[in-house]
């Protein structure tokens, strides 16, 4: 099968993902995965298997995030075998009193679809927010502080303790 047909299918996975979730039917959002799924929620929370996590979204589609969509797009997918690849998006959940997306409800998702039977599902997620806070020189103030504040607790015998070559 061309890589092509491979991308329009696991883009499509994706679409039908947002499209469950934005009608609240979590059998049609758990039917987007394996049976063995391994799904890591924004807070960390895991559920393993395709049941738990339908039976945590059908509570919060119930609850909480009834009502909401799901909005956003399939950024890449890159192939680790012709039967498994890695793909990342960016979504977020738009709740029903809201015209459009806080920034700082932003999510990106690293899934991994498998192709079984010629059909593609997810067997991972995980979720974590888009909240870039930049990487501070090595000259900088914070690290600076932050490199003193290590000597001195070094010195004075508290922290962890580097391994020794």
């Amino acid at each position: 099968m061309p890589a092509d047909d491979n991308d329009d299918q696991i883009r499509d996975l994706y679409t039908r993902l947002m499209q469950a979730w934005t009608a609240n039917h979590a059998d049609a959002y758990g039917a987007c995965f394996t049976e063995d799924c391994d799904y890591v929620s924004y807070d960390g929370t895991r559920a393993i298997g395709r049941t738990p996590m339908v039976d945590n979204h059908d509570r919060l589609f119930r609850g909480v995030l009834a009502g909401s969509a799901l909005v956003g797009a399939c950024e890449s997918i890159r192939y680790v075998t012709s039967e498994v690849a890695i793909v990342h998006g960016t979504a977020s959940v738009l709740m029903p009193w809201r015209a459009k997306l806080p920034k700082r409800r932003l999510s990106r998702q690293t899934l991994v679809a498998v192709r079984t039977g010629g059909t593609w599902r997810f067997t991972a997620l995980h979720n974590g927010r888009v909240r870039p806070i930049g990487i501070p020189a090595p000259d900088s103030l914070p690290a600076r502080l932050s490199q003193a504040t290590s000597r001195t607790a070094r010195s004075l015998g508290l922290g962890a303790r580097p391994a020794q070559p």
